[in-house]
This record gives C-alpha cells, sequence and structure tokens, in this order.
C-alpha cells in the first residue's frame, strides 16, 4: 500500500510541475505579444530641435526605422518626448537608441489618459552608448499619452539624440 501511495504522490508532483510550467509558457507569451503602440495616428510631441531644423533633425526620424537618421534636440536642461495614441494603452516595454555622449542619464516616463495630468510611470536608467536599450515597464496603468523627460543629459549642453525610439504594450480595454 505504501508503495501505491507515494506512486500517487509523485504524479500529484508531476502534474503540479507540469500545470506551472505551463503558467509560466503562458506569462511569457503574454509578454512576448506585446507590440509597438505607434501607429500612423499616434501624434508625438518634442521639447526642441537643433537649430529648429526638422528636416534633418527632426521628431519624425525616431520613429521611421533608419540608422542613419535621428532626432537632435538644442540645448537646454529639460528635453522630453510626448506620444499622443488613439485609444488607451498599457506600455509594458520602452526602447530607445541614443548617440553615446548625448544620451539622458536617466529618463522618467509619465502618462495620463486624454485629458488627465501627467503622473509618473515609471524611472529608467540609460547606459550612455550607441546599443538599442530596453526598459520592462511593470503593471502600468492604461494611459492615452505618454511623455518620457531626459533628465541629467551627459552631454554638457543638455542636448539628447535619439535614433530610436519605440513603446510596446497593448490596447487596453
Amino acid at each position: 500500500m505504501d508503495v501505491t501511495v507515494a506512486k500517487r504522490e509523485e504524479e500529484k508532483k508531476t502534474r503540479v510541475r507540469f500545470a506551472l510550467r505551463q503558467n509560466v509558457i503562458q506569462k511569457k507569451r503574454t509578454v512576448d505579444m506585446a507590440s509597438s503602440v505607434i501607429c500612423r495616428e499616434t501624434q508625438s510631441r518634442v521639447s526642441s530641435v537643433l537649430n529648429r531644423d526638422v528636416k534633418q533633425y527632426g521628431k519624425k526620424f525616431m520613429f521611421d526605422c533608419n540608422e542613419e537618421t535621428c532626432w537632435n534636440s538644442d540645448q537646454g536642461e529639460s528635453q522630453w518626448v510626448s506620444l499622443e495614441f488613439p485609444q488607451s494603452v498599457r506600455v509594458s516595454e520602452v526602447k530607445v537608441q541614443f548617440q553615446g555622449g548625448f544620451s539622458a542619464k536617466t529618463c522618467r516616463l509619465e502618462g495620463c489618459p486624454k485629458d488627465g495630468d501627467f503622473t509618473a510611470i515609471s524611472h529608467l536608467y540609460p547606459e550612455d552608448n550607441n546599443s538599442l536599450q530596453s526598459f520592462p515597464i511593470q503593471e502600468a496603468p492604461a494611459v492615452d499619452k505618454v511623455k518620457i523627460m531626459f533628465e541629467n543629459s551627459a552631454d554638457f549642453f543638455g542636448r539628447i539624440i535619439v535614433y530610436s525610439l519605440d513603446i510596446l504594450g497593448e490596447k487596453a480595454s
């Protein structure tokens, strides 16, 4: 009888391990399913453009998937990018590629509903290099707008250069 009880216990443990593994796989799929929430209808704004030369350094170059182009801010302490989505989204990840020497040492991700005030969602701590950097966002609220505040620029004059910016997540229900 002891062998039968031991066998049942082992089968039960195996079922529990299998269920836990399936749960982990399902959660991973949910995270992996996040896609860009930036679309044609997304409206973007920036704090400044170097010498107001939008043809060469404008905001559109952060989203054009061309590694030769970039948004280049003018000098100043407070640089930012804001995005307004056509519908509410839940942000799960921020991806950004700076030019080394012109990155932010800290960034603050803020969000708000359509007619609300911006509140902090997360703080990001990028490295000062040319790599595409990824920042997972935990349990973000549904928002219609996001703003990334670039704080403490690596550049003495406060300039920020971004080659690529993407916001991953999902449409909020």
